[in-house]
């Protein structure tokens, strides 16, 4: 490719509204351009690695045994209805209607599609297992798209969905996409983990996070110290703490006027945050209260706490009426004690012994509460978000947390959706039985932000071989005033192109300068400064995106030289 006939469109400039590196770089090198938020142009040298980072895709999931096909991005009403997920799945599903006032969605995910697909194209267990992807547009109408296309409302995806007979070949081909993902990212030359995690609106009763380990992740990662474990902070389970003997003290009540949170408690009154506990108010299925009760320095965690019988999915905060209500007081003075309502409790919080809670009395506040003297009847559950330090769910280690970026999610849905739809086959005995299900997603322009985030330096993107838009960038100068670099470079190009190399040829009418810092922020791996004077000392320069020096090779041997380094990589 020469850069004369390529629109290369890199901006010294960082934008203002760029948050995080990869938005900056992304629209300083040209590889994206905004149309709308969350919406976005993919220019030539940005869909260049698209298109490297669907290849790699594509190739293993055909290794893994799946098949591609297309479906629409335009979904009916009616699919979305069957499964339920039409009036569940909310505002982030864009909804339309045609000219005929039918109602239609932009898709999201294609589970409903693909069930339907095989509802009806397979019938017998003797077809199955199968595993269908395809690598397509999806639209999610983001309520804040943010940080460029790391979380835009339209993307593009790698999205498949396996059918069974039985469990156990779930459970095979799950592992199998498991693999499949673990050698994807290895191929991209990315630094990622699989964790453990949550099943969100998807559904399904297990499910691993594919996640790039960077400090711009939106996602928190628990990991042992001592053990392969990992999981999202979402999912870790915090263990119960060991209780710690102690003499009862007297329940006693003491003034607060000043104290509406654990903060002020502690500053204005020398309450330690963990001796004391704060009580948070949630509505159950039918609307009524629950008080969920945690240790001070503690926070909840919404995704444990939704899984609780009995407790309102999606979790409902109460109001501040219905509280005072109930309790007699507002936020800031709230207790377990003499509550008539349901209590459910944190492991770390149900250990404490005299320990300091609201009075359910403005202003007011209790010390010395002790539970079963004070409280008789409450649950203890896992409440709480993991911190730092935690013992480690394995029973290995303590918990390291990392922040990470979420690039790929895969899920064992079992029969969610093809009991809801009716997606049948008769089995061995011929008796007409559900499917099991498992789907797989890859975030594939998720993926290209995320590799910015990890390979950046002050003067630009540093691609993984494996994303680069060019595996070499050729630089001449002088080309138009030298016949000797002209010809040089023009025999280079000539001689990798013949061997397979993705080479760029860099002959714009631009200054030095200007073409090496293009080449520095669009993060090419590999750069060949033909000039004249080195020319005649019968040598080119050679200097990788992260080398601090160039090497001088002969002219004879750079075809060679850059071979093996495009292959090394």
């Amino acid at each position: 490719m020469r850069f004369s006939n390529f629109p290369l469109s890199t901006t010294k400039e960082t934008p203002a509204d760029a948050e995080v590196i990869s938005h900056q770089l992304m629209l300083r090198a040209g590889l994206i351009k905004r149309i709308a938020a969350g919406i976005y142009t993919w220019m030539p040298l940005g869909l260049k690695v698209v298109r490297n980072v669907e290849r790699v895709v594509r190739e293993e999931m055909e290794n893994a045994g799946a098949v591609e096909l297309s479906m629409p991005v335009v979904q009916p009403a009616e699919l979305w209805k069957e499964s339920g997920r039409w009036e569940q799945y909310g505002p982030e599903l864009c909804r339309l209607q045609d000219r005929h006032d039918r109602d239609f969605c932009l898709g999201p995910t294609h589970e409903e599609v693909i069930t339907d697909l095989a509802k009806s194209e397979i019938r017998s267990y003797k077809r199955l297992p199968i595993n269908y992807f395809q690598i397509q547009t999806k639209f999610r109408d983001e309520i804040r798209p943010r940080f460029g296309v790391m979380r835009s409302r339209e993307f593009v995806m790698k999205d498949a969905y396996s059918f069974h007979i039985d469990q156990d070949s779930l459970e095979q081909t799950y592992w199998r996409m498991h693999e499949a993902y673990s050698t994807i990212f290895t191929r991209l030359g990315l630094n990622f983990r699989p964790v453990e995690a949550d099943t969100g609106s998807i559904g399904g009763s297990h499910s691993h996070e594919f996640h790039m380990l960077a400090d711009s992740g939106e996602d928190s990662i628990a990991f042992s110290t001592e053990s392969d474990f990992a999981a999202n902070v979402e999912l870790a389970e915090a263990l119960m703490p060991q209780a710690v003997a102690a003499e009862f003290e007297t329940m006693t009540l003491f003034n607060t006027p000043d104290a509406k949170t654990i903060d002020a408690l502690s500053k204005n009154h020398g309450i330690a945050p963990d001796s004391s506990l704060k009580t948070l108010f949630v509505e159950d299925a039918q609307g009524d209260l629950v008080a969920l009760v945690l240790r001070g320095d503690q926070q909840l965690n919404e995704i444990k706490a939704e899984k609780i019988s009995g407790i309102s999915q999606p979790l409902r905060m109460a109001q501040e009426s219905a509280v005072r209500t109930a309790t007699g007081a507002s936020f800031g003075s709230l207790g377990p004690v003499g509550l008539d309502v349901r209590i459910v409790v944190d492991r770390a919080a149900s250990v404490l012994t005299n320990f300091v809670c609201g009075a359910n009395e403005d202003g007011k506040h209790l010390k010395g509460v002790n539970w079963q003297r004070d409280i008789p009847k409450f649950e203890v559950a896992d409440l709480r978000t993991v911190s730092a330090g935690d013992p480690s769910p394995c029973g290995t280690g303590h918990l390291e947390i990392k922040r990470g970026i979420e690039v790929g999610h895969i899920f064992q849905l079992g029969t969610k959706y093809s009991e809801a739809m009716g997606a049948e086959v008769l089995d061995q005995n011929g008796k007409s039985v559900p499917m099991s299900m498992g789907c797989y997603g890859i975030g594939i322009t998720r993926i290209v932000a995320a590799a910015i985030e990890q390979n950046n330096d002050a003067r630009g993107i540093i691609w993984p071989a494996a994303m680069a838009p060019f595996s070499v960038v050729l630089i001449p100068l002088g080309m138009d005033k030298s016949e000797s670099v002209a010809d040089a470079t023009e025999t280079l190009y000539g001689e990798l192109r013949a061997q397979g190399v993705n080479v760029a040829m860099d002959d714009r009418k631009e200054r030095p300068g200007v073409k090496f810092a293009d080449c520095e922020l669009i993060g090419v791996p590999l750069r060949v400064t033909i000039g004249e004077r080195s020319l005649k000392e019968g040598m080119v320069e050679v200097q990788g995106r992260c080398d601090n020096e160039a090497e001088h090779i002969a002219i004879a041997a750079v075809r060679n030289y850059v071979l093996e380094r495009v292959k090394a990589h």
